[in-house]
């Protein structure tokens, strides 16, 4: 396969086949961060690389290095049809465990029957019966384990060691210990009965325990590369809501149907009332409800008229649209949301950090402890049996594998279901930090309002100047994205046919805006220093805008604002969670305070700059406060920045997305309470992972060394803690 170089400065993501344990990502990300001008992390749970590359380094180089440790390594920006023989590698995998578990069940069942059969029915017993379980034993530590066997040899031959040293270790010496005991007629008694197998951890013949190793790790990895693949199912699920093909509108008014990826920007398209929206557009003309629950988690169709923005991968319910398409390929919003998935999924908590060291030291440590456990037992006078057991169920019992998985699985589920409830986490550290956020922040405009203002009146110092203000006005706040800009700009339009042009456009964040209109400056901003005498009192719970032309006032925009009907039901949800609520604004102290009573929340602060916002924050951290901050706009990025925790709403600018932590693309403030509620469970489940993890091995090793434990126990033990972890996880899907 050829491998293109990447571009300068560009991060690449690898998906990796082979990995069997925590162990193994430990090691291939150690081995490919000593290249130089590599950078990687590799996650486990997800089986992916995520490797930055200095403009010198080709892919190539990863590819080489992880495949000379016994692994594969592919670009995941290589062309579908090439990655998905890779996917197909990784889903034959999973039924390949499947067939090899089958045989191993299959013949391991009578392997423990037949000395209880013997025992019950004496005259059944005949001679070289032990030969019958080493022919039933044989397929299973062969080809059965075969898997386990590679891996530890392939580990081997590179000087390294993982959780298949152990399980091979131990399988191996169990066979040759077996092996030898039926050469030297050492072979127990079958009257003892078929439970002895289970509870008696001694005994000269453990090919019984050598084939039930085999199965409960097989059993294991089985049930974990299933739940595995389902817990990141939410992904697929994304990939799969962008549009096949798509019709688009030809200059003569014809239609041709054409690849979904061979949409460029500017297309016409058409959607139909039940098609996909094959990609981020602008209607142009025509009407429909569109439904986006698949992709934000609403389950109201929301109505959409020509102007209105609509996204790729929603779906029209009712009308006939025409589309023009503002965003292709990478840089549509789905395209964003599957990298922030990703993103998510690959990125590492500190713990996880943690749990990688101690993985790739276990395995020696481990094989170290089984030999002691052996000269500990020899020193005692304990027999060849009692030795042998007792550092056989210590090889077996000591697995890091559920420590590898208790974070990256709770993570990769978490993030799924997130993505469902339009809720995208960009990292474990939103996760480590929402548990102990205390207090939340709201921006006003656009986050707990609609954003959607309109002018309720104009006060004019001089009446017969209305069209030139309202000109001079539009044509500065034309190029505006503010909320309140928008509002004037549609208030001007609909008295005026065309704005003249502006020069030297420059927007004064949380002040407003300026520029120069046919020789005269233009400035409109928030009135600082009370209103002219000429304006009447406004409402309370109206914003303000002042106009000046050249230094004199000649206007006084006001206008309002609506509550989003969701926003009081969040607030309550959080305060009945134990959180303070403040609402931030740069508005004046009536209209924010009017807002703040409408939607209950615990304090209001006015009239705030943007770099005041920012202070703002740091005051409550200051006084102990962890403190999340939920916003939308342009002037909400430091905020968001400088919070412990930022939430930007899916709607708002560009800037606020690039500094928050978590995205919220729903319309709806419901998803706030729901977004740390999703966090904190998911930190919960990543502590209960853990705190099994290690109390398991912490308890189970001393047990296996003092002889507590058959070895068979173990194995059944070690593959069970496991799917323990993974299945805690996936239950965070519902």
């Amino acid at each position: 396969m050829t491998v293109a170089a990447p571009r300068a400065d560009q991060s690449e993501d690898f998906l990796l086949t082979g990995m069997t344990c925590a162990a193994c990502a430990s090691r291939i990300e150690r081995r490919l961060n000593k290249v130089d001008g590599v950078v990687a992390q590799v996650n486990y749970a997800t089986e992916r690389a995520t490797v930055t590359l200095r403009p010198d380094v080709e892919r190539s180089t990863v590819v080489d290095v992880v495949a000379k440790l016994g692994y594969g390594a592919t670009p995941l920006s290589v062309p579908d049809d090439e990655r998905g023989d890779v996917e197909a590698v990784r889903d034959d995998r999973v039924a390949d465990l499947w067939r090899r578990l089958v045989v191993a069940a299959v013949l391991f069942i009578p392997m423990v029957d037949l000395p209880l059969v013997l025992s019950v029915l004496p005259e059944a017993r005949f001679p070289g019966w032990e030969w019958v379980v080493v022919a039933l034993a044989a397929p299973v530590v062969g080809w059965s384990a075969w898997p386990l066997h590679r891996a530890a040899f392939v580990n081997a031959r590179h000087g390294a060691s993982s959780m298949d040293t152990l399980i091979s270790l131990g399988i191996i010496a169990a066979t040759v210990w077996s092996l030898g005991s039926i050469l030297t007629g050492h072979l127990p008694d079958p009257s003892a009965g078929a439970l002895s197998v289970f509870l008696d951890p001694v005994g000269p013949l453990y090919l019984e325990v050598a084939a039930a190793v085999t199965t409960f790790v097989l059993a294991g990895r089985y049930v974990e590369a299933r739940a595995k693949r389902s817990a990141g199912d939410a992904l697929a699920s994304l990939a799969a809501l962008a549009a096949r093909d798509v019709a688009v509108l030809l200059p003569d008014g014809t239609e041709a149907r054409i690849p979904a990826a061979a949409l460029a920007v500017g297309t016409r398209f058409v959607v139909r009332p039940g098609e996909k929206i094959a990609t981020d557009g602008t209607v142009e003309s025509g009407a429909s409800a569109v439904d986006r629950s698949m992709l934000t988690g609403e389950t109201v169709p929301v109505e959409v008229a020509a102007g209105d923005a609509v996204t790729g991968g929603t779906v029209a319910v009712s009308g006939r649209l025409v589309v023009t398409a503002t965003a292709v390929g990478g840089a549509t919003q789905l395209a964003g949301m599957i990298r922030l998935v990703e993103s998510a999924q690959a990125s590492k908590a500190s713990v996880q950090r943690l749990v990688d060291r101690i993985s790739s030291v276990f395995v020696p440590i481990v094989i170290t402890l089984s030999v002691l456990t052996a000269l500990g037992w020899w020193a005692v006078g304990g027999s060849a049996g009692d030795v042998f057991s007792a550092a056989l169920a210590v090889l077996v019992i000591a697995c890091p594998c559920a420590l590898g998985l208790a974070t990256p699985t709770a993570m990769l589920v978490a993030s799924g279901r997130g993505a469902r409830e339009g809720i995208f986490l960009k990292s474990h550290q939103a996760l480590e930090t929402s548990r102990v956020v205390d207090t939340v922040v709201f921006d006003k405009t656009g986050t707990v309002t609609t954003g959607a203002m309109t002018v309720r009146s104009v006060h004019l110092a001089d009446a017969d100047s209305r069209r030139r203000v309202l000109a001079a006005a539009g044509a500065v706040e034309d190029a505006s994205e503010h909320a309140v800009a928008r509002a004037v700009v549609a208030c001007a339009r609909a008295e005026v046919d065309a704005f003249p042009a502006v020069e030297g456009f420059e927007a004064l964040p949380g002040l407003g805006a300026h520029g120069m209109v046919d020789g005269v400056e233009v400035r409109l901003e928030k009135p600082v220093a009370g209103l002219p005498d000429w304006a009447p009192a406004p409402e309370q719970d109206s914003t303000l805008v002042v106009m000046r032309l050249d230094g004199a006032e000649v206007a006084v925009f006001e206008l309002a604002d609506e509550v989003k009907p969701s926003a009081a039901p969040a607030i309550a949800r959080l305060r009945a969670a134990g959180l303070r609520t403040v609402l931030l604004s740069g508005d004046r102290s009536e209209a924010a305070s009017a807002v703040g009573t409408a939607v209950g929340v615990d304090e209001v602060v006015a009239d705030v700059l943007p770099e005041g916002k920012v202070d703002a924050l740091r005051s409550l951290q200051s006084g102990g406060r962890r403190v999340a901050m939920v916003g939308d706009g342009v002037n909400d990025g430091p905020a968001l920045a400088a919070a412990d925790l930022g939430l930007a709403v899916g709607a708002g600018t560009d800037v606020a997305l690039d500094a928050a932590d978590v995205i919220l693309v729903r319309d709806d403030l419901q998803a706030v309470p729901d977004a740390l509620d999703l966090a904190k469970r998911t930190a919960t489940t990543i502590r209960r992972n853990l705190v099994w993890a290690f109390g398991y091995n912490v308890a189970a090793i001393p047990l296996a060394a003092l002889g507590l434990l058959s070895p068979l126990i173990a194995g059944l033990a070690m593959a069970l803690s496991s799917v323990l972890v993974v299945s805690s996880s996936v239950r965070l899907r519902n």
